[in-house]
């Protein structure tokens, strides 16, 4: 027959055994509950954060410089053509870039300076189709909107037939990707330009303008129509030679 002592011993134990459970199962409920909650910071450094889905798919990343990572087309990372900029890119349902916006500046030692920054939306499978685009070289500045026509050609389809070229050889691959009406052109331009004029120029799909209207900095406007090789064939006010 068990002893007192002996009796008191098990019931300990058994409460031990279970307050443990409890304690682990609260603990085990809180931290659920607490991971669902939103956190609330004053203020965080962090050099870059991902947006994604339950799924781990990408949706959007908002990084500096060094960490921005490289486009993606077809679920192909596409090698840079340029230095990368500190700012966000967007991606679509099946994880390719479809857009972003970027910034940055450079001064040199005698003062003069590049700034730029911009905001697209790519089409699918391309490169930018629309985008409001700032760029100043050191006071040359342009401002505005543009549109462009892209090639029905995936982006990562064209890009390996140039690639890996170097130099006369990469020019003359990409000049036949142009004249092909591949690669895509401008289309349109809102905005201002250097010379300090406010402008709408219409490019044909090769992307050489045929149809401009500006109001220029003295506040003088003009209407000019162009042939493809960028002669005004008339313009109004007309000009003498517009009259002929």
């Amino acid at each position: 027959m068990e002893s007192k002592l002996e009796r008191e011993v098990h019931h300990l134990k058994v409460y031990a055994v279970v307050s443990t459970l409890l304690f682990s199962l609260l603990f085990l409920l809180g931290f659920s509950v607490a991971s669902e909650e939103k956190t609330k910071f004053g203020e965080i450094d962090v050099e870059r954060i991902n947006v994604v889905e339950k799924t781990g798919k990408l949706d959007l990343v908002i990084s500096d410089t060094e960490r921005m990572p490289p486009a993606i087309v077809n679920g192909k990372a596409m090698k840079s053509e340029g230095s990368r900029s500190a700012g966000m890119l967007f991606y679509n349902g099946k994880g390719d870039e479809s857009g972003g916006m970027g910034f940055g500046s450079e001064t040199q030692k005698d003062g003069t300076f590049r700034a730029s920054s911009q905001f697209m939306f790519d089409q699918y499978n391309q490169d930018q189709a629309v985008g409001i685009l700032y760029s100043d070289n050191n006071g040359k500045r342009t401002a505005g909107l543009r549109v462009w026509d892209r090639a029905d050609v995936p982006l990562d389809e064209l890009y390996a037939k140039f690639g890996e070229l170097k130099g006369a050889e990469r020019e003359a691959a990409i000049k036949k990707l142009v004249d092909q009406g591949m690669v895509g052109a401008g289309r349109v331009f809102v905005g201002k330009l250097p010379d300090k004029s406010a402008s709408l120029v219409l490019s044909d799909t090769k992307g050489k303008p045929r149809l401009t209207v500006a109001v220029d900095a003295d506040g003088n406007p003009k209407i000019t129509f162009l042939d493809e090789n960028g002669k005004a064939t008339y313009t109004l006010p007309p000009t003498d030679s517009s009259k002929k």
